[in-house]
């Protein structure tokens, strides 16, 4: 089956005290999302388009990659909003895989197993998600008595039983893209920050009697996104190690 991925990469990343967009800061050479489209290239993605928004010039020149299509955000109105804008790209049949510009750790083995996981279990969607032992800040997976999936909620949207899962929404998903597409257009800004959220997509999809699960990682790493210089420095350090054999 032909699966394509998304990987946003529009946001500027204020926090990391740069003029250059937060996707083409760089390890040992590489920009960050290189990182990304490698891990994406590895799990037997066929086509990859970059969501690019701030200084889009400067992602597009950058990125080593050149076998991939740009779609301009205008405005980061959400990630509902930034799947959108990509929405020619995705076509009308195979799989998605949505993915994040800024998260050089993620791995082709860990897409591939997702992926291998969302056709066992005859997913729709499957979200990759962490157990982590501080998840403040982060969507939560919420999941019923039985440990079926039942929903994910913003960390600024959830009330104080949902804040107390510790299962984390990476923000990263593999969706059949006839689902996703059809999902994408019924997604409304009702929340508290006034965006389009992706994971919105999933209730949407889940009412309709389709199958949405998450792919939980007993490790995190390969989710941490990099928002700033230290966590750039920590990102590096781990793909040395990984480099290195040593994890």
């Amino acid at each position: 089956m032909k699966r394509k991925a998304v990987i946003l990469a529009a946001g500027k990343g204020t926090r990391m005290k740069s003029d250059l967009p937060k996707v083409v800061h760089r390890i040992d050479g590489k920009c960050l999302v290189d990182y990304v489209i490698e891990a994406a290239r590895g799990a037997g993605v066929s086509d990859v388009c970059l969501v690019v928004g701030y200084k889009h010039d400067v992602v597009e020149r950058e990125i080593a990659a050149k076998d991939v299509e740009f779609v301009l955000q205008p405005e980061q109105l959400g990630t509902g909003h930034a799947v959108k804008c990509a929405r020619e790209f995705l076509g009308d049949e195979g799989q998605t895989l949505i993915l994040f510009g800024d998260t050089p750790l993620i791995t082709a083995e860990t897409l591939r197993r997702m992926g291998e996981y969302h056709e066992a279990q005859g997913n729709t969607v499957t979200v990759l998600s962490a157990m982590v032992d501080d998840p403040t800040g982060y969507g939560r997976i919420i999941r019923d008595e039985q440990g079926r999936f039942i929903k994910s909620v913003e960390h600024k949207d959830a009330n104080e039983q949902e804040l107390a899962s510790h299962e984390i929404n990476s923000g990263m998903y593999l969706f059949d893209t006839a689902q996703l597409k059809a999902a994408l257009d019924q997604i409304r800004p009702n929340n508290a920050q006034g965006e389009y959220y992706l994971p919105d997509t999933l209730t949407i999809i889940k009412d309709q009697g389709q199958k949405v699960d998450a792919y939980a990682l007993d490790d995190a790493t390969d989710i941490t996104g990099v928002n700033d210089q230290n966590q750039l420095a920590e990102a590096a350090e781990v793909i040395r190690r990984r480099t290195q054999g040593n994890i």
